[in-house]
């Protein structure tokens, strides 16, 4: 029994020693580049908007591909249109988000007259 209360002591004090020095050692450096809400929301919106445009381009590209498969069969070619329907609409709301985003700022607040 004194026997492990001694090496329990002995790894308490080495993790104690350890701990003063690496607190003092670590910065924390901030992941979202965002130092208020107001830089978070419009980092995002961006960042959201290019990947939903990326997303709908190749969506039109295998609607595209879908039309030209069907070989005339009705419910393939409506698909295709549907899906190149829904990735139209996909690139409207990426051009759209960044607006609506601002509009946002506006009702809530946070837009500051010369930026962010």
């Amino acid at each position: 029994m004194k026997r492990i209360f001694i090496s329990y002591l002995v790894l308490f004090v080495i993790l104690f020693a350890f701990s003063y020095t690496s607190v003092n050692a670590v910065g924390i450096i901030n992941p979202l580049g965002a130092n208020n809400f107001c830089e978070l929301l419009t980092g995002l919106s961006s960042k959201i908007a290019g990947l939903v445009a990326t997303l709908s381009g190749i969506m039109i590209i295998i609607a595209g591909m879908m039309y030209l498969t069907s070989a005339g069969d009705q419910q393939k070619m409506t698909t295709a249109k549907t899906a190149l329907k829904y990735a139209i609409m996909g690139i409207i709301i990426a051009l759209l988000a960044i607006p609506i985003v601002e509009i946002i700022k506006e009702v809530l607040n946070v837009s500051v007259p010369g930026g962010c």
